[in-house]
């Protein structure tokens, strides 16, 4: 399994950011797929996830009507957009995968695979 994530950088408050993950070894059918972020002196958190077999979606409360989650099959690729983006939304964005649990879970208590990570920073 690998997770190879881009798309971050340097956004103004209010601004629209869109991260996009490409995923190898699996098939996005077979895992559930998602974004988690960790901010300095905090713990990683999963925001958005995405259920294999059904494409049921979870979002933490945190970005709940901003940020939407989808994935193509075809290109094995995951995308998070972004809107209305806050200073709060500063962090490190890995995107994740699991094969045990569907969204829910897997967004609450962790994955087992992650990407490398990409920064995105919410500045004036």
């Amino acid at each position: 399994v690998e997770l190879v994530d881009s798309g971050g950088g340097l956004v103004q408050p209010g601004g629209s950011l869109r991260l996009s993950c490409v995923a190898s070894g699996f098939t996005l059918d077979q895992y559930a797929v998602g974004w988690f972020r960790q901010a300095p002196g905090k713990e990683r958190e999963g925001i958005a996830c995405i259920s294999g077999s059904d494409g049921d979606t979870y979002y933490a409360d945190s970005v709940k009507g901003r940020f939407i989650i989808s994935r193509d099959s075809a290109k094995n690729t995951i995308n998070v957009e972004m809107v209305n983006l806050k200073p709060e939304d500063t962090a490190v964005y890995y995107c994740a995968a699991d094969h045990l649990f569907p969204a829910r879970p897997m967004c609450t208590h962790g994955a087992n695979y992650f990407g490398q990570g990409t920064q995105v920073t919410v500045s004036s």
